[in-house]
This record gives structure tokens, sequence and C-alpha cells, in this order.
């Protein structure tokens, strides 16, 4: 069931989602070569916490952090170690949310650690683009299907490939409400976007092929041929006045 949020409820939602976004940019400003991921996740579950927050992945379905940080060819839910290390020239993928006054607020991003090649830089280039892309295509009276489409599209132009088993999702009371929000899509095809909807538009985008596996720690998620994975995602409320994303501060 699709819950529809009143501009009071949004509102409220707002300021988890300013938390996750201020959590999101603490951890980004720790990447750098020789920290662990340990490290990282301790950031930003010291910013949640300083804002009166509860940081939602902790304990969700058993995860055992604060944030997911996956690494390189980590696709998504790496989980922070104190064994692992960040290096020169790594991608480092972070999803972190924040629960406030009820209202959950989830992000992520991919950081690069010191100098990346430029393959990884243009990766991340067109995965942070078509979250846009996406974003602009989620109008009043559009389908879920011209999200996917506008993301898809822009990535597989620029000859990357789109993970079809994680997606997006509804945001809002709980971390994933109703609708699924594939990367992938139909235009004109998919639940109707009616205002009120809140929704995480979150890429996840392969350098090479998308086919992905789960390692045995039964979180962490890599692709398969073993080349680089990028994320970005917002917290995104559709209004009459177009999409407003939530977690930009």
């Amino acid at each position: 069931m699709i819950v529809l949020k009143t501009t009071g409820e949004i509102n409220l939602m707002r300021q988890a989602c300013k938390i996750a976004a201020g959590a999101l940019i603490a951890a980004g400003e720790a990447v750098k070569p020789g920290v662990s991921t340990f490290e990282i996740n301790r950031v930003c579950e010291h910013f949640i916490r300083l804002h009166n927050a509860v940081p939602t992945f902790l304990g969700y379905q058993g995860y055992p952090a604060a944030s997911c940080i996956s690494i390189n060819d980590e696709v998504i839910h790496g989980i922070p170690s104190k064994k692992r290390i960040v290096h020169e020239g790594d991608i480092v993928s972070i999803d972190v949310g924040a629960t406030f006054n009820g209202y959950v607020g989830d992000n992520a991003a991919t950081f690069a650690a010191g100098a990346i090649s430029p393959e990884a830089q243009r990766l991340c280039d067109v995965t942070r683009e078509s979250l846009y892309k996406g974003i602009e295509a989620a109008q009043v009276g559009g389908r879920i299907g011209d999200i996917g489409h506008a993301v898809q599209a822009y990535c597989e132009e620029a000859g990357f490939s789109v993970v079809r088993e994680y997606t997006g999702h509804g945001v809002g009371h709980v971390m994933h409400e109703d609708p699924s929000v594939p990367n992938y899509g139909t235009p004109g095809r998919g639940v109707r976007l009616q205002p009120g909807m809140t929704i995480a538009i979150e890429p996840m985008i392969n350098m090479g092929k998308a086919d992905i596996r789960r390692l045995p720690d039964g979180w962490t998620v890599k692709t398969k041929d073993g080349k680089y994975s990028a994320h970005f995602e917002h917290t995104v409320a559709i209004t009459s006045n177009g999409p407003v994303i939530l977690t930009r501060v």
C-alpha cells in the first residue's frame, strides 16, 4: 500500500532527511586512503546520534552497522570492518539512513579515495547524473516506469549497465514502503505518481555487466565480473510543483 504524506508530514520528513544527508557528507569527508570502513561508519553513526536521531540501518533485518560501505566492485550492502581498508584509487559507496520523529531519510553517494582512474570517474559522474535524470522524470501524473527509463536510457547510452535485482523504494515512516522504484523500465508503465508520494530513487550502475553475486556474509553484493559499481540516492517528494529532493542540504 502506498502511503501519501501531507505537506506537514513531508516537512517532518525533511528533518530526518537533513540528518541523513549530513551524515553522508561527514562520512564522505572521512573517505581517504588508509581509513577503515569501520571508522567511516563510526563517523556516520556519531553524526546521526549527535542530532538526536537513530541510525535506521542498524539492526534492520539483523544488519550490524549504521551504514553500508561498498568499495569498487561491491555494489551495495558492504559491512563496515576494521580490516576493510580504503586504498588510493578506490571508489567508496556509502548508503545511510536516519530516523527522526518517526520518519526516515535515506541517501547514498560514491566517493573517490584520492586520485581515481578516468574510467572510475566517468562511472561516478554518469551514475550521479542518472539519479537527477530519474528525479526530473518523477512528475505528478507520470508513472514509475518514467523514472526507471530515464535512468536506464542515460546509463546504457554511456555504455554502463543497470543492476536489476535491487531497486529504489517508497520511504516514510519506515525505510522500505511501496512502491518499488526500479532503475529500468518503460515510459508510461507502472504505478502512477501522485502528490504526497515520497520515494528513494537510487541508481546502482555497473561499469561492466549487470550480473551480481551475494557474498556468504549474507549482505555484501558484488559485480560478477569484478568491475566497479557506483551508487547514488536521494529521498524525493512528489509534489504538484515538481519533485522535491528532501536529502539535499
